[in-house]
């Protein structure tokens, strides 16, 4: 396998392009001698194949998700605590931790992101889940 050249633009463009489809909102790639940090930031249209879908402005009322921010098991909770669910409705504010996701004996909090009620769970407790996998709902 051939080494990505970070200098050349046209690998670091098509890099992005990957990122930005897979919804990926960014990267960052350590190396001996370098560091490389990508951010996609989302534009108000989104291109597919060949045509731009315009994006709709949410609506106050309407439902966000939050997403894994990495893969492996999900808890609702801290594992070491007796209780396995959370209640909901409840309100969170962006710093809130509202799970966790467990790589082996390491625990990745999950926050909240934005301050509303968190509505819904929506994956089961200890579910393999992948990088960008919708765990909650939350009403801003």
């Amino acid at each position: 396998m051939s080494r990505l050249d970070f200098t050349d633009p046209a690998s670091l463009e098509a890099l992005t392009e990957m990122l930005t489809a897979a919804g990926v909102e960014g990267l960052e790639i350590s190396m001996p001698n370098a560091q490389l940090r990508l951010v996609i930031s989302v534009p108000e249209t989104v291109r597919t194949s060949s045509s731009a879908v315009a994006l709709k402005p949410r609506s106050a009322t309407s439902s966000t998700t939050v997403k894994a921010p990495i893969a492996g098991h999900f808890h609702v909770s801290h594992p070491s605590l007796a209780s396995g669910a959370g209640q909901f409705p409840r309100s969170v504010v962006a710093s809130d931790v509202i799970g966790f996701i467990r790589i082996g004996q390491i625990l990745v909090p999950v926050l909240a992101g934005r301050t509303g009620l968190l509505t819904r769970q929506l994956t089961e407790q200890d579910a393999l889940v992948g990088f960008g996998d919708v765990l909650f709902e939350l009403e801003p």
